[in-house]
C-alpha cells in the first residue's frame, strides 16, 4: 500500500496554515486540488508525486508533494516536502 497523510495534516506539517483546525477549513470550500480534482474533505489522501495546488495569502501556488512529514518541525524540514513548480 502506497503511504498517504490527510490533506489537513500535510497542510500544517508543511507549515501552509498555522493550526490544523486552520488547514482543515481550508480543505473543506475547494480551496486546494490535488492532480487536478478539487479537495471536498481534510480527510482526502496526499501521495509523494501528487500535484497540488492551494491559494495561500491571496496566490494560486503549484508545487509538487516529495515528502509526507511525521511532524510540524522548522520551517527548512516542512520547505523539503515539496517543490513549487513554475508557472
Amino acid at each position: 500500500m502506497e503511504e498517504s497523510l490527510r490533506i489537513d495534516k500535510w497542510l500544517w506539517h508543511a507549515r501552509f496554515c498555522k493550526t490544523r483546525s486552520i488547514a482543515q477549513e481550508k480543505a473543506l470550500p475547494g480551496q486546494v486540488r490535488i492532480n487536478g480534482h478539487r479537495v471536498e474533505k481534510p480527510s482526502a489522501a496526499v501521495r509523494i508525486g501528487d500535484i497540488m495546488t492551494i491559494s495561500a495569502r491571496g496566490h494560486v501556488i503549484s508545487l509538487r508533494v516529495t515528502g509526507l512529514g511525521v511532524r510540524r518541525g522548522p520551517a527548512a524540514e516542512a520547505r523539503a516536502l515539496y517543490d513549487i513548480l513554475p508557472e
